[in-house]
């Protein structure tokens, strides 16, 4: 071979690097590589929505093999993936992502490969080792917080795991109670998340109750219905915590009647209906970002307390996923749901799904179908 073939033969091999290089730095053109990568892998959360979505929440000590394992257990297409983020206390407005996290993570996306899962990543809040909860958090600096959220912990999982492992959805939020109402925040956050991220966003809101004989629940509703951040949104996560009945032990056609008429405190809550609204306003579909109940009497009562009764219980558990079942399945506008929690079901994991209610799970979405 002539030096001129030399010559034009490097040329070429550095025009296509350089033409690679930019395809997978440039978010636009990466992100329709992301997006033709999980099609020719068989995945189905896209926006189209065409599949509804069966998912589970990892424990953030979740082993790797166990969540694997977890995936055909409970006929899964779906896993949401937890990124410890760490915190010093409730006031902080400083955050650090933890890197063992994103390490193991990464270790398990890889391990996924070519099964078919789609993805949600998700920055978990980890407040003073873990022993306060993110619906207690309070930044002392609203506008420090958000810049640090999205530039110190949106931006790290996006460039970390997000965008190089293809990651199907991004939820940008849990049940951020305190800050949540602050929507031209949200929207700027989201608005950034998209610079550099082509993939699905969404948030999990947390829980609510109304109740006629106390109006200013009603309007509290109401704000939260109304906040713009949705508008930005591709889907609706809600942790779907909800306080439905006074009983300790429940059938399902129980729990599905109180879904649409809450019985404790006779609140009369039409949960279903409060749900469906953030559809109706927003025209997004809707999806249980977290559905768990302790398996325990009273399961039904708190359900966001795993600890409120120790008389265990395998069918109250798996009488309230029934009851859901029944509530939202064949819903249109209904997404799907994540089971909280799995990948890790030592004693004292006690949402972890009885054998009771993974018959229940099993029997949701048999063929991931509308």
């Amino acid at each position: 071979m002539n030096k001129k073939k030399i010559v034009i033969l490097l040329m070429i091999i550095i025009i296509i690097g350089a033409a690679f290089h930019v395809i997978m730095t440039n978010p636009n053109s990466r992100g329709f590589v992301n997006k033709n990568i999980n099609k020719i892998e068989g995945k189905t959360l896209n926006e189209k929505f065409e599949t509804k979505i069966k998912s589970g929440n990892l424990a953030t000590d979740y082993k790797i093999d166990e969540a694997i394992s977890d995936v055909d257990k409970f006929k899964l297409n779906t896993l949401n993936v937890p990124i410890v983020v760490n915190i010093k206390d409730l006031s902080s407005s400083d955050m650090t992502v933890d890197k063992a996290s994103e390490e193991k993570a990464k270790n398990l996306i890889k391990k996924l490969s070519g099964k078919k899962i789609n993805i949600i990543l998700e920055p978990y809040p980890w407040i003073d080792n873990g022993s306060k909860y993110e619906t207690a958090w309070k930044p002392n600096d609203l506008n420090t917080f958000f810049w640090n959220w999205k530039s110190k912990v949106l931006r790290t999982l996006i460039d970390d795991i997000a965008v190089p492992y293809h990651v199907d959805a991004l939820n940008i939020g849990s049940s951020f109670v305190n800050m949540e109402f602050a929507e031209g925040y949200w929207c700027d956050t989201i608005d950034y998340v998209r610079k550099y991220y082509k993939g699905l966003v969404t948030y999990r809101m947390g829980w609510w109750y109304t109740a006629k004989w106390k109006p200013e629940t009603i309007t509290d509703y109401e704000s939260k219905l109304n906040n713009k951040m949705f508008s930005r949104l591709d889907f609706i996560s809600i942790a779907a915590y909800f306080e439905l009945t006074n009983s300790g032990t429940n059938n399902a056609e129980n729990i599905f009647n109180a879904i649409e008429s809450t019985q404790i405190y006779d609140r009369k809550q039409n949960i279903k209906q409060e749900i469906k609204n953030f559809h109706d306003k927003w025209n997004k579909p809707i999806f249980f970002g977290e559905l768990g109940f302790p398996k325990t009497n009273y399961a039904s009562v708190h359900p966001w307390n795993p600890y409120q009764n120790d008389i265990t219980n395998n069918m109250e558990q798996a009488n309230c996923f029934e009851g859901y079942r029944r509530a939202f399945e064949k819903e249109s506008w209904f997404l799907g749901f994540s089971i909280f929690a799995i990948g890790e079901n030592s004693i004292d994991k006690r949402y972890y799904p009885s054998e009771e209610s993974t018959e229940v799970i099993n029997n949701w979405y048999k063929d991931s179908k509308k």
